[in-house]
């Protein structure tokens, strides 16, 4: 069984506690099945479409590298990149901690995009101001890799929400709740 789930902010991608810091958000919190594990990992600040999932094969067919299955974020980042940003963060060969980023797609968007629920707690209102929204899809997923792309360029990651992975999107699927995906959807996330 696969589930996609859409984690808020604020919870970590695991059901057990750190023992160094109590009381932090865990899947646990959401009426998931403790035996299944995440596919991959969404970070605590990072928000959107995590899968979790009891078949091992499924997890390690979907995260090989070579299967480049694409992943898409909206990334809200401080400040306002210019088109020669956007050509340098879509062309890769950025260097971060000893990895080279391969080409990716990368849009700058007018406005918020799409219907977003507010993140509890906001961005600060003065970011907020200042900030734009882009549009990512990658192939690879290194540890916090977004946020080390857009701060590369300069422009530090206010809000980023993964939407979808290959062409599975979460839709309306509200912050904090879950659905079991059918077949249809198992193959959109392979595509």
């Amino acid at each position: 069984m696969i589930i996609a789930f859409n984690k808020p902010y604020g919870v970590l991608s695991q059901f057990n506690e750190n023992p160094d810091q109590p009381g932090q958000k865990t899947l646990a919190a959401f009426d998931l099945p403790p035996e299944f594990t995440p596919v991959g990992r969404l970070d605590m600040d990072s928000e959107g479409l995590l899968l979790i999932t009891d078949e091992k094969q499924f997890e390690a067919d979907l995260l090989r590298p070579h299967k480049q299955h694409v992943r898409t974020y909206l990334v809200q980042v401080d400040g306002k990149p210019s088109l020669t940003d956007m050509r340098n963060l879509a062309a890769g060969g950025l260097e971060i901690r000893g990895h080279t980023t391969l080409p990716c797609f990368a849009q700058l968007i007018g406005g918020e995009p799409r219907k977003l629920t507010p993140r509890e707690p906001a961005v600060d209102p003065t970011s907020e101001k200042r900030s734009s929204w882009i549009m990512l899809k990658l192939k690879e997923g290194k540890n916090r890799q977004v946020r080390r792309m857009t701060a590369k360029l300069g422009y530090p990651t206010l809000r980023l929400i993964r939407t979808s992975i290959g062409e599975y999107d979460l839709g309306d699927l509200e912050p904090g709740k879950w659905v079991v995906l059918d077949d249809d959807d198992i193959e959109a996330l392979r595509k």
